[in-house]
């Protein structure tokens, strides 16, 4: 008897002719969405708001009401003939629809990770002059805005800190303004013709570190980039912690609050000057982060995420305003926050399959945001999984006894000879400690040369003597209790004057740490009955997934066994997605109907996880890598 299929992953079918393209969606989701989603474009200057009448198709197979936008655009003989607005149209059953040629050629850039994204900013700036009042005419100043937009397609509200702004522009300008959209919000009215200044922001809002960009929404070109620290840190180094001080402290949730919004407002001021931008330029903001960081961004308690079930207050996609938020920027910006899969797999990694297409192509390909919270999808547009694994402060440095975070001193790097130990350390300077992709290294290296066994232990140094040269084996050091450790630096080449060791307890810690995200792999490709030959590609995501070497990733069993040029780090894929979800509105469209594509898997008390986190604490046997030596993976490369 076969299983039935879970009603998360029952899809209908809609066909695009003349483009002989099909995709599989949810029920519900509109057909302009639907084409998105496979990149196909389909008229539209609304955003998808149902008011420019410009996103037609013909439905030719496949029953679809008519909605009151379909009945205000089309003739009732159009009606009949099927002729639909795509972005109202919802495909319950499925569909087969014809969709007309474009008029011209929509601009398209290869963002992201090889991804072609065609560019179409919600944002649209439109310069009006308008016939001043009479007597004749005594329409309002926003009902002569309004009817003015109407023709173009635009169907407008005003917010009650606008219209207070309208009559004195007006006046002041003889009525020669720009109207500025969003969606269907007026969000500025500008004295003269300022079409050829748009701005928008894009935000990766990390537990540590926190990325701006300005990106001028004309061209789509990054004006400037910043990070700073997350002023949250001080508070505690990851979100439990974060979760914990709203928890324990009377105005925790409120200090935490202003706290982000003090690094955002200080990263918005030095990229406005950077840029030669005023704040009034800023129309629109996309944020992505864990749900944690942007339940904390809006001021909204995140207790229920760190208690079991783990529920977030909110998952959709969250508009707000400027004002409202407290960024300093126009006060009608309207502020968008990616949507989350899950209260542990959030809109950063939403932001990354915008950026990696993952969810919309064609064969398996697996993400991993390697972290204190290891959040992984796999899948394809067929299906596409996910779910997030509590791997511990260790690719962070913490609890590691030397270790120490990504900064100057940090030995990132690990390379040993035949005869010689290599390090490579942040700044060019001594040695202080071991940063996470350090700590990688050093213990593939350490297996590789033989003096580290399957199980995590060092050989003893004896044994290490008939291995490698005599320099080699004697780091290999004995305390007094008996427990080994390895000399990565003596004292006379550290910056502190003291040994640099990798001790026998943080090798255990790193094998919990990856035991954890490998444990979770290993139920996700269980979920989708898929092998290591069968994936495509692997994506390292996250500032430390950045400067993770992939071979180690593969020698220490983090990731599945593929051939390491399979194995891809994309950096900062949060910040990526963010910035395709600003520039195309389509794109935020998809991310909006992730959470409905994607199944979200929880891993506690999982017994499938309990028992591949167990299978896959052991490092790789090296045959079964398909590496013998230090010097086969030399040949190889990184």
């Amino acid at each position: 008897m076969t299983n039935p299929v879970p009603a998360s992953t029952a899809k209908v079918s809609i066909e695009f002719r003349p483009h002989d393209k099909v995709t599989r969606v949810p029920p519900g989701m509109t057909i302009f969405n639907a084409a998105n989603w496979i990149g196909l474009p389909i008229d539209s200057t609304c955003g998808a708001k149902g008011t420019c009448g410009k996103c037609k198709v013909r439905i030719l197979h496949g029953h679809n009401g008519a909605t009151a936008a379909d009945r205000r655009i089309f003739t009732e003989k159009e009606l009949a003939d099927g002729w639909r607005l795509s972005c109202r149209s919802e495909a319950n059953a499925d569909v087969v629809c014809h969709v007309p040629r474009l008029m011209g050629n929509p601009k398209a850039a290869l963002m992201g990770f090889d991804r072609h994204v065609i560019l179409n900013a919600n944002v649209h700036k439109i310069p009006l002059i308008l016939t001043p009042p009479s007597l004749e005419d005594q329409r309002s100043d926003f009902s002569r805005i309004r009817d003015a937009l109407e023709p173009e397609g635009y169907a407008v509200e005003a917010s009650l800190n606008l219209l207070r702004q309208l009559p004195a522009v007006l006046r002041r300008h003889q009525w020669h303004v720009t109207a500025v959209v969003a969606g269907h919000e007026l969000v500025s009215v500008e004295g003269g013709d300022t079409s050829d200044r748009a701005f928008g922001l894009a935000f990766d809002i990390g537990t540590t570190t926190v990325v701006g960009m300005l990106i001028d929404l004309n061209s789509g070109a990054p004006v400037a980039v910043r990070s700073a620290l997350n002023g949250q840190a001080v508070q505690g180094a990851d979100v439990i912690s974060r979760i914990s001080y709203t928890m324990l402290n009377e105005d925790g949730l409120s200090e935490l609050n202003r706290v982000i919004l003090s690094t955002l407002n200080g990263l918005i001021a030095e990229l406005l000057v950077e840029g030669q931008v005023a704040p009034h330029e800023v129309y629109e903001v996309v944020t992505a982060g864990n749900a944690t960081m942007q339940h904390l961004l809006l001021g909204v308690d995140p207790e229920a995420i760190g208690l079991e079930p783990f529920i977030p207050a909110v998952e959709e996609m969250v508009q707000a305003s400027a004002q409202e938020v407290g960024l300093d920027i126009l006060p009608q910006a309207q502020i968008h926050c990616l949507p989350y899969l899950g209260a542990y797999v959030g809109a950063d990694l939403v932001a990354g399959l915008l950026a990696t297409g993952l969810a919309q192509n064609e064969g398996v390909r697996l993400l991993v945001d390697v972290g204190t919270n290891g959040e992984i999808i796999l899948g394809s547009a067929a299906r596409t999984v996910a779910t997030a694994a509590p791997a511990g402060p260790a690719f962070e440095g913490a609890q590691i006894q030397d270790g120490m975070r990504a900064s100057d001193g940090a030995i990132e790097a690990v390379t040993i000879h035949s005869d010689r130990l290599a390090l490579q350390v942040i700044g060019d300077v001594p040695p202080i400690g071991l940063c996470g992709s350090g700590l990688l290294d050093a213990v593939a290296q350490l297996r590789l040369t033989g003096l580290m066994l399957p199980s995590g232990r060092f050989v003893q140094a004896e044994d290490a003597a008939a291995m490698v040269a005599p320099e080699l084996a004697q780091r290999i050091i004995t305390d007094e209790q008996g427990r080994r450790s390895f000399v990565l630096a003596w004292p006379e080449e550290s910056g502190s004057g003291k040994a640099i060791v990798l001790t026998q307890r943080d090798v255990r810690e790193l094998q919990f740490a990856k035991g954890s995200i490998a444990g979770g792999i290993e139920v996700v490709m269980q979920e989708l009955g898929v092998s290591s030959e069968d994936l495509e590609e692997i994506f390292l995501a996250g500032s430390f997934g950045s400067y993770i070497n992939p071979q180690s990733a593969r020698i220490i069993g983090l990731v599945p066994p593929v051939p390491v040029e399979r194995i891809k780090a994309v950096g900062n894929a949060a910040g990526e997605g963010a910035k395709i979800a600003l520039l195309s509105f389509r794109e935020r469209q998809v991310a909006r109907s992730l959470p409905q594509i994607v199944e979200y898997h929880e891993l506690s008390g999982r017994g499938d996880f309990n028992d591949s986190f167990l299978a896959v604490l052991q490092f790789p046997e090296l045959d079964s890598l398909g590496l013998e030596s230090a010097a086969a993976v030399e040949a190889e490369g990184p």
